[in-house]
């Protein structure tokens, strides 16, 4: 959206826009937006909550006459508690493995959920959003041995040799983001499956997957991989696999360098991430 603001602003129609990721909005710099500190699917804050949204609403609409150049404004409000049936709690069974390396307990945590995934892609014609990776959707394992190998001590920026023999779509690090992005649709796909539960928020999705599985345990796991390398363009891969409040640090992104402009390092560890730069 930051993008197509600038197109729409070089008709000469002002724009005003929300933000769920701020690094992301640094990066595109439109020429107003108003960032919100709320769940991704969730910009206005809460569903059932009119007044809280409408007010949101208004301090998007308000830059569009306080601001005269790119500007990034924060929300001061956290959303309202969302109502709902209650909390919500995985209806799996996934006993606790805790033994082995990550690498074997992700691969049985898997083994025990991808029954379920089928089952609900079944009930969907086949479709599936597992395949940003360029993996194949139905050979899940071995998108689980990348992300394993990594949390057992492989260097995040090089490729395991034990996947090396798949059609990648992304080089290492940042493949790392997309298989992680695979296996989380497995997780939601699995969930999906069991007949009468209501499918969790984004949050308590997340609260389930680094509070109750293995597949948390690791993502958390190739987190401290990225910050050992000492390599602050790796924190990026690291804010966009573990959600803002399940980091050991205060930032999922980490600490900007000092003297360095938010939207500038942001560019800088897109090109590096992406292979364009060393």
């Amino acid at each position: 959206m930051g993008g197509l603001a600038h197109f729409i602003e070089r008709e000469g129609v002002a724009t005003t826009s929300l933000s769920l990721i701020r690094e992301h909005t640094e990066v595109m710099r439109p020429p107003r937006a108003l960032w919100v500190p709320f769940p991704l699917g969730r910009p206005f804050g809460a569903a059932n909550e009119p007044e809280f949204q409408r007010k949101v609403l208004t301090a998007a609409l308000d830059l569009l006459e306080t601001a005269n150049e790119p500007v990034i404004v924060d929300f001061p409000e956290e959303a309202p508690e969302s109502v709902g049936p209650g909390v919500w709690a995985c209806p799996l069974n996934l006993p606790p493995a805790d033994e082995g390396s990550y690498t074997q307990r992700l691969l049985a945590e898997v083994a025990r959920l991808h029954p379920w995934a089928l089952e609900t892609r079944r009930t969907r014609a086949g479709r599936t959003l597992i395949g940003a990776s360029g993996g194949d959707p139905e050979d899940v394992e071995t998108m689980a041995t990348l992300l394993g190998a990594v949390a057992d001590g492989h260097d995040p920026r090089e490729l395991p040799s034990e996947v090396s023999g798949v059609e990648w779509t992304h080089h290492m690090p940042y493949l790392i983001r997309h298989v992680a992005d695979d296996v989380r649709v497995l997780y939601q796909e699995a969930v999906a499956a069991r007949p009468g539960v209501v499918p969790p928020d984004h949050a308590a999705l997340s609260t389930w997957i680094f509070g109750e599985t293995v597949f948390g345990e690791v993502l958390q796991e190739i987190g401290r991989a990225y910050v050992a390398t000492g390599d602050p363009r790796l924190l990026r891969l690291r804010g966009w696999t573990i959600p803002e409040g399940f980091t050991e640090d205060d930032e999922s992104f980490g600490p900007r360098e000092p003297g360095v402009r938010g939207f500038e390092g942001a560019i800088t560890s897109m090109r590096y991430l992406r292979g364009e730069s060393s």
